[in-house]
């Protein structure tokens, strides 16, 4: 006989505090070490040219597009979509339950931060800011910190994904809710 009793409604999923602290704490660490970088970078580097090792220099330039200078004319179109990547990690970060997952997202929303406060305090103008570059390597082009968050947090990412790890974990009572909401009709 099926189990006819009201079973409580099924929760959403709320990520364990220091999973959000993880999250929390990428993000951050990515921000601030990107704005000191370029801080410094904009204070040292004008007229310069600084030779590091295997390739890699420091060189100051300021990128109006994304990466490999891609949409110079449309750079509030960038700050858009800045602000939304932040928003949905801001938003989504609440039900993240594993910590490699945490570290990515951070990553991803640091490094975007980091561009986005360029976007928004930077010349020309609100929204129209030129974003810092200054890692420059013979072959690729000038990138910045904030731009190697990002693609290490999508690195993780992908990382994480291809080994099917969840972002979140369902609550525990989803399997029992589903099994009687079949034989009740309710869910």
């Amino acid at each position: 006989m099926p189990n006819l009793r009201r079973r409580p409604p099924v929760t959403a999923v709320q990520a364990p505090p220091q999973r959000v602290a993880w999250l929390a704490g990428a993000a951050v660490t990515a921000l601030a070490v990107d704005v000191a970088s370029k801080s410094a970078a904009v204070a040292w580097l004008p007229g310069r040219s600084v030779d590091l090792f295997a390739g890699l220099a420091l060189r100051l330039t300021r990128n109006p597009g994304a990466a490999f200078s891609i949409g110079t004319g449309i750079t509030p179109v960038f700050t858009v979509v800045a602000v939304a990547v932040i928003a949905g990690i801001s938003w989504y970060g609440r039900k993240v339950t594993h910590r490699g997952w945490a570290v990515a997202l951070g990553l991803i929303a640091g490094g975007a931060a980091g561009n986005l406060v360029d976007r928004l305090f930077r010349s020309p103008g609100l929204g129209r800011g030129h974003v810092v570059d200054f890692l420059h390597l013979d072959w690729w082009p000038t990138f910045n910190l904030a731009d190697s968050a990002l693609i290490c947090g999508v690195a993780v990412a992908m990382w994480l994904s291809l080994r099917n790890v969840p972002l979140s974990v369902p609550a525990a009572d989803d399997s029992a809710v589903s099994t009687s909401a079949g034989a009740t009709g309710e869910r």
